[in-house]
């Protein structure tokens, strides 16, 4: 058994934990409400996007299709993978889902003779791509708590124009879709071949487009798919400050436990102490009067 020094010395370690631990918590509780106020602030325009591509993907030609962001192809040989991932960890198992829903889709794509490339928003996700040796055709790091669209263009820019040219026959996203504060869930979402949806409306607005309504999609989806990157980027930051509340919270919770049940071992080792000098001073009176 432990000394009662050691005891008091783990006792002081483990409230300084609980300290850190619950600064940490209201930390992300505080930037964890903004980060949900900026995912709210972004889906109505995500959803009106959805609309107006639903809307022009429902009118155009077949022929409009073809070298755009909405063709299909058949023989499917090269896939791109969007990766978005925290820059730090301390969330509970939110890195290990979204990494882990990243690798089995990897394996099933090679299982049907595809290749992957995978582009990385976050040191996490980067981290992984390195360890695991997949190929990593682009990265961004330290993208922030508030990034504003412009400042996540690299990396999708380069992720439309792969399949825009060619290189790519399919493109995916994989991020942490924010439920509310206990619940995110890996979500796997395709990019591109857009899926042509009919808008959320049941009514159709009749506009009318310049210079045309093939020209104007064309323009359109590549906006479109970065805005779906920028929601998914937003929904991730929204996840990791609530897994990190969360997490914090339960740390500081098994840190007070962890503490008491200290606290009754140092106490009985206290206890232990006092009995066996009571003992010994006893023993020792009798002696004497021997």
């Amino acid at each position: 058994m432990a000394s009662s020094r050691e005891i008091k010395r783990r006792i002081k370690s483990v409230k300084n934990v609980a300290q850190i631990t619950r600064a940490m918590e209201m930390v992300a509780a505080s930037k964890m409400r903004r980060a949900q106020r900026n995912v709210l602030a972004a889906r109505p325009y995500a959803d009106r996007m959805r609309d107006m591509i639903g809307e022009l993907t429902a009118r155009a030609v077949g022929g409009a299709r073809k070298g755009t962001l909405l063709e299909k192809r058949e023989n499917v040989r090269r896939v791109g993978l969007i990766i978005v991932t925290p820059d730090r960890g301390l969330c509970g198992s939110l890195i290990t889902n979204v990494l882990r829903r990243s690798a089995r889709f990897i394996l099933d794509q090679r299982a049907l003779g595809r290749e992957v490339d995978v582009f990385t928003y976050g040191k996490k996700g980067r981290d992984f791509v390195s360890r695991t040796g997949y190929t990593l055709a682009g990265e961004m790091v330290k993208i922030g708590d508030a990034p504003k669209i412009e400042d996540i263009l690299g990396v999708a820019i380069d992720a439309v124009s792969g399949f825009e040219s060619g290189r790519y026959d399919e493109l995916y996203l994989i991020y942490s879709e924010f439920i509310n504060t206990l619940v995110q869930r890996a979500a796997l979402k395709q990019l591109a071949p857009v899926e042509s949806a009919e808008p959320a409306s049941s009514s159709r607005s009749d506009f009318t487009y310049e210079p045309s309504q093939e020209d104007v999609l064309q323009e359109l989806l590549p906006r479109y798919v970065e805005s779906q990157i920028y929601q998914a980027i937003l929904e991730s930051i929204a996840s990791f400050y609530s897994a990190q509340m969360v997490a914090m919270r339960n740390a500081t919770k098994s840190a007070k436990d962890l503490v008491q049940d200290l606290t009754l071992s140092f106490n009985k080792a206290r206890q232990a102490a006092i009995t066996k000098e009571v003992s010994e001073i006893a023993s020792g009176a009798a002696a004497l009067a021997e």
